[in-house]
């Protein structure tokens, strides 16, 4: 099966095409930073628009690298959500209209699904159960995954995001957009020890998150006058550091939860070096095996999207004629593809 995949969730235009034989075929990203870095964040209708302008051009560009003609597409996969309503209908209107055009099944996807399965796209994909964290601007959860579409809940944020509150502490600091890279960049030159901020919920038990303190932490931290570059170095270290040491505290607790040995990390924050480096040291000292999807597959991409949606098309699972789009969507909420069928439930592999 050939799936045209189409991720239009939020500030990023994602197409790819996926073969259940032949893998990854070919992708293709188009970032729309600049665009809203003048308004030091992402501008829901500019979203919308620039995703039309983009999407039919880069599907028409990847179905050409990947050598496929349209009557070569058996499926087309979509975000269906969650994300900005604007933008994921702009993804889900193209993706019904090609499939009834080329008369092949569509589907709608879960955004933070098409994370959780990222890995799997490498060479040397995990096998479940594991504990998946899924990290990104938007959300911050921890799962028990048993096989597609079988997702237990462990814990997540009750306010901001891990990558949403690197974004604001950013701004606080007079960084530019987007503020998570740019605070990483600083903190790499910040001494570590000068400040000490909270970990957040890390003194009860339990496994959800709360990320929003640690700006007032960082204002009280700053003081009433404007830092000098060094304390900005050492700001930025020191609440980078506190959302890493957070993160891992919070894994480790979910393995020892669930008497699982095996830690999926996905999400646009996974690629941050800092957490990378702690998750490795902490997993190696247990014997745990951590696995990431590539950095260029760590953020929004189509990829994701249509190699989710293949393992559901090959499941059997079809949408109606309506085109699906959702704001809110709890992963918890999906199903495995023909469910009452172990084997599909059960493996990811196609």
């Amino acid at each position: 099966m050939r799936v045209l995949g189409i991720e239009t969730s939020c500030d990023e235009t994602g197409v790819a095409v996926c073969d259940d034989r032949r893998g990854l075929l070919a992708h293709a990203l188009h970032s729309q930073v600049k665009l809203h870095a003048a308004y030091g964040g992402v501008v829901p209708e500019l979203a919308s628009r620039d995703h039309v302008r983009k999407l039919v051009p880069m599907i028409r560009a990847v179905l050409a690298d990947a050598g496929t003609a349209p009557a070569d597409i058996d499926g087309v996969a979509y975000t269906a959500g969650p994300g900005l309503i604007g933008a994921l209908l702009v993804g889900a209107s193209v993706g019904r209209s090609l499939a009834m055009a080329w008369n092949v099944p569509a589907i709608g996807v879960h955004h933070m699904e098409g994370h959780l399965l990222a890995p799997m796209l490498e060479d040397d994909p995990p096998e479940p159960p594991f504990v998946a964290l899924l990290v990104s601007g938007g959300h911050t959860l921890l799962a028990r995954v048993d096989g597609l579409g079988r997702y237990d809940i462990l814990g997540e944020t009750l306010d901001d995001a891990a990558g949403e509150a690197f974004d604001k502490t950013a701004k606080l600091l007079g960084l530019p957009y987007p503020g998570g890279p740019a605070l990483a960049a600083l903190a790499e030159t910040g001494t570590p020890g000068r400040y000490r901020l909270p970990r957040p919920m890390v003194d009860r038990p339990g496994l959800d998150f709360s990320f929003s303190g640690l700006k007032t932490a960082v204002v009280v931290a700053r003081g009433d006058t404007e830092p000098d570059e060094d304390s900005r170095r050492d700001l930025a270290r020191e609440f980078e550091e506190a959302v890493v040491d957070t993160l891992a505290i919070k894994c480790l607790r979910a393995l020892d939860a669930t008497g699982l040995n095996q830690l999926v990390v996905a999400g646009g924050v996974g690629a941050n070096r800092r957490l990378r480096e702690r998750l490795a040291e902490e997993c190696a000292a247990r014997g745990a095996s951590l696995r990431y999807p590539r950095l260029e597959f760590c953020t929004d991409n189509g990829a994701m999207i249509a190699y989710a949606g293949m393992l559901r098309l090959l499941g059997g699972e079809r949408a109606g004629l309506h085109i699906e789009a959702r704001a809110r969507w709890s992963l918890e909420s999906l199903q495995p593809p023909g469910s009452g069928n172990a084997s599909t439930a059960q493996e990811f592999d196609t």
